[in-house]
């Protein structure tokens, strides 16, 4: 055995053995049944997307405060449409893979884990009484098309994408006393069980982009950098702002075009444009649409 696939083992074993001491089930784990607490924030209202804006300057206080409730509830929306596709493109994986292996073992502990957080994203959407949002019929159609054509590659830069940049917001989050403790509870246990996807999704990336074939790799660059365009602004989708009585047009233009918003995208994603970088994914033609996505400086 190649001393990458002994490796690859390696890490593997390690994460089923961290599955095993720390997984949750959150219907079990979250008092689903507990009021939420009137006057409380359901999202850090710095990484909350008109923070700071004139348009939020003229906000009373009520109208930010369910502004937040609706944007957690468009993230948590579209936390399911992004595990969904993770899930197809992890299947896709071990398709042809030895089934015994940990590495198959743990993609399947990982699918299994995602399962969970779809089903405590959906409840949570219906606890906190929202529409239930999600991308665009564009960007749902593109994504249809994206997860078809992915590489290996692709298929974990995409997951790191859809991962990395939720995760940096809810460590923030789930420490956060200002913010309801069902949002705490469930960014606790994203952030738990997400930091062993993450580094199953790294380590597997970097494996594939020292093997894959040059044009695997020019195609993941370019597919990588429009799915990064896709996920970044499915995140908060207009009709949230229409929930809560602003005109959606003035406020996609005023998150748009706001530098604190604009800093928090790049906050979020840096960690994961460094790695991708050092990998050799943000180069050539990608490198206009990394920045057009907004997550890369």
């Amino acid at each position: 055995m190649r001393t990458s696939l002994i490796d690859r083992e390696r890490t593997a074993a390690r994460l089923l053995a961290a599955s095993t001491r720390h997984s949750f089930d959150p219907d079990t784990e979250l008092d689903w049944d507990a009021p939420l607490v009137e006057g409380m924030w359901f999202w850090p209202p710095e990484l909350v997307s008109l923070y700071d804006t004139p348009l939020w300057h003229r906000m009373p206080e009520e109208q930010r405060l369910e502004l937040s409730r609706h944007e957690v509830a468009s993230l948590c929306a579209v936390g399911v449409w992004f595990e969904t596709i993770l899930m197809q493109l992890l299947l896709r994986h071990t398709y042809d893979l030895e089934p015994t292996s940990a590495h198959v073992r743990y993609a399947l502990t990982e699918i299994a884990d995602e399962c969970r957080h779809s089903k405590m994203f959906a409840r949570a959407v219906t606890t906190f009484g929202t529409p239930v949002y999600g991308p665009s019929r564009l960007d749902h159609a593109l994504g249809r098309v994206l997860k078809t054509v992915s590489t290996t590659p692709g298929s974990f830069t995409g997951t790191l994408l859809a991962e990395e940049i939720l995760d940096w917001m809810q460590r923030l989050a789930f420490p956060d006393e200002r913010v309801q403790p069902l949002v705490r509870g469930i960014a606790r246990i994203h952030v738990v069980e997400e930091s062993r996807h993450i580094r199953y999704a790294r380590e597997e990336l970097r494996r594939q982009m020292e093997i894959a074939p040059r044009w695997e790799i020019e195609f993941t660059r370019v597919a990588s950098a429009e799915a990064a365009r896709v996920i970044a602004r499915s995140l908060i989708g207009p009709r949230v702002y229409a929930s809560v009585g602003l005109d959606p047009r003035e406020a996609v233009a005023a998150a748009r075009r706001s530098p604190h918003r604009q800093d928090v995208m790049r906050q979020a994603a840096k960690r994961l444009m460094d790695f991708l970088a050092e990998i050799g994914l943000l180069r050539g033609a990608s490198v206009p649409l990394w920045r057009s996505s907004g997550l890369l400086a």
